[in-house]
Formats: C-alpha cells, structure tokens, sequence
C-alpha cells in the first residue's frame, strides 16, 4: 500500500511551493511527494524542488493534458475562471494508493501524511471549518429545494486545499459522468465569488465517496487552519488556537494574497527562507508595507480621538 503528497503548481507559485516544502519535508523526510503540473510553465519549480525536496513530476503528462481538456469541455470555454484547478483531479487515477493533496498556499505544522490513518474507518479526508460557513461559496438554496442533497449532507462540505482519499474509488468515466451531471445542473453551484473547482469537487465527493470524514470532528474536536482567522498565537515556528489548546495541523491562506503585511506572514516567511538568508528585495518589501500601516494606524487613531 503506497502513501504520497500531491501538489499542483507552476513557475508563478515557485515561492510559495518552496515554502510549502519546507514545512512538509521539516516534519517528515520520507513521504513521497508527486509535482502535477499547473500548465506547460513548471520547468523551473520543477527544477527548484526535484532534487531538494525529492519531487517528483506528475509521470503521463498526456493523460493530464487529455483529462483537463476533457472536464473542461463537459462545461464549455468562460464556465470558470481557471479550468486549471481540476488539474487535482488526477490525483485519482496517480500511483499513490492513499494520496493527501495540498494547496500551495499552505504551510504544515506536523507530519502531515499521518492523518491518513483515518482511512482505516473512512475513504474521504478533509480537515477544515468550511461548513460552518453553510454552504455559501459552494452551492445555491437550489441543492436543498431539489432534494439533491439533504443539510446533514451538506455539512461534509470542505476546502478543497487540504483532502485526502484513495486511488480506485471511481473510474474516469464516472467523474466524467458527475461532470455531466454537473453541467446539467450550473443552478446548483455558488460561483458568485470566483470560486472555482470547490463547488463542483464538493458535489464529486458528497454524491461518490459516502465514507467521509472531517478532521476537525475528532474527539476534543481540532483547531482551525484559514489564515484570516484573527486569534492564532505563534508559538516558536508553530501556530497555536488558545480556544481549542492546540497546535495548528497547518494554516491555509485561502484567499489571501500571502506578502508582506498579511496575516502570519512571519509564520510564511520563516518556512519560506528555513535554511537560507532572506533576501534584501523581501527586507525592503517588508519595510514599506511596514511603513504604509504605520500611517494608516496613525489616521484611525485619529478619527477615534
């Protein structure tokens, strides 16, 4: 039974990949990870993290290019803003056995691939808050007033950065059918904020995988993981939820451009430069944004007095 990491990325997220990597491979050295490429423009992150992280690309590139192309005509040309993203979707048919995918855009705070365990009792991770959103940024009123999914079902909704499942589940002509289905059906789906492949990966899994479970319903329950959270402490390189008493699994800046001035971008940053010197560009960088919300904090202080 073989157990891998899947990320999708190109030479635009080089920086955030290296980060990403380096939170995983301090935690855990042995996993092997798997490069899906985002586009054709992924020679040099592949050549960034191949040797030093032991990344490797995504073997049958055909069959990557035929799958996207596929899922993407089902919809037709301007359904989504970046029919890219279902790139994760051959995570299904690659040669891991039990996979994890993760978003680029996240930074691990322990050995992550352990929590595949789980799969001894379920066939579907995830491990996030998203459903206590209801199911805005993923489906319409329209999936409840038609019966395709009941409430309690829509509480398995997720975040389709951080999920884990098993190879085989389903074959390709079943997603390419749910695809169909899909399309059949764009009413269903909540794209009102540029969401793209979460809705219709949230409808994949809910109507496929029935053994699914949530991280956060563990026992004593798990803490959160959206960098827009406000309350998460640093403890040295990890973050912490004083509501729950728990070190972070990891943080996920979904939505929120990861720079200078975001939220843990200190956290970000020492991930980002683990064993090498930061670069001046970034110092300056942090400087002027530094200086940018001295004046503005000195502007509401103002309109308060």
């Amino acid at each position: 039974m073989s157990r891998g990491i899947y990320i999708v990325a190109n030479d635009r997220v080089i920086e955030q990949t290296i980060a990403l990597l380096n939170s995983v491979r301090f935690y855990d050295s042995e996993t092997p990870i798997i490069l899906i490429p985002f586009d054709e423009n992924h020679q040099q992150v592949a050549k960034a993290i191949t040797e030093k992280y032991n990344v490797k690309t995504f073997e049958d590139l055909e069959f990557l290019n035929q799958l996207c192309n596929r899922l993407h005509s089902i919809f037709g040309q301007g359904f989504f803003n970046n029919p890219n993203k279902h790139r994760k979707q051959a995570c299904w048919f690659g040669p891991f056995d039990e996979f994890l995918y993760l978003d680029t855009d996240i930074v691990v705070f322990e050995k992550i691939i352990d929590n595949l365990n789980y799969f001894n009792d379920y066939d579907f991770l995830c491990c996030d808050y998203q459903h206590k959103g209801g199911i805005e940024n993923v489906f319409t009123t329209k999936v409840l007033e038609d019966g395709v999914f009941t409430e309690d079902e829509c509480k398995d909704i997720f975040n389709s950065g951080l999920w884990a499942s098993k190879k085989g589940l389903f074959s390709l002509e079943d997603l390419y059918q749910t695809f169909e289905e899909c399309s059949s059906h764009p009413e269903y789906f909540d794209f009102s904020q540029k969401t793209t492949d979460q809705p219709i990966f949230n409808y994949l899994i809910l109507k496929r995988i029935p053994r699914r479970f949530n991280i956060v319903n563990r026992p004593g329950k798990a803490p959160g993981s959206w960098g827009g959270s406000p309350h998460f402490q640093r403890q040295g390189n990890q973050l912490f939820d004083p509501k729950l008493n728990q070190t972070l699994q990891y943080i996920h800046w979904a939505g929120i451009k990861i720079e200078p001035g975001c939220p843990y971008w200190d956290i970000w940053e020492d991930y980002r430069y683990l064993d090498e010197p930061k670069p001046t560009s970034v110092i300056k960088n942090e400087q002027k944004k530094d200086w940018k919300g001295n004046v503005i904090n000195k502007i509401k202080k103002v309109f308060k007095s």
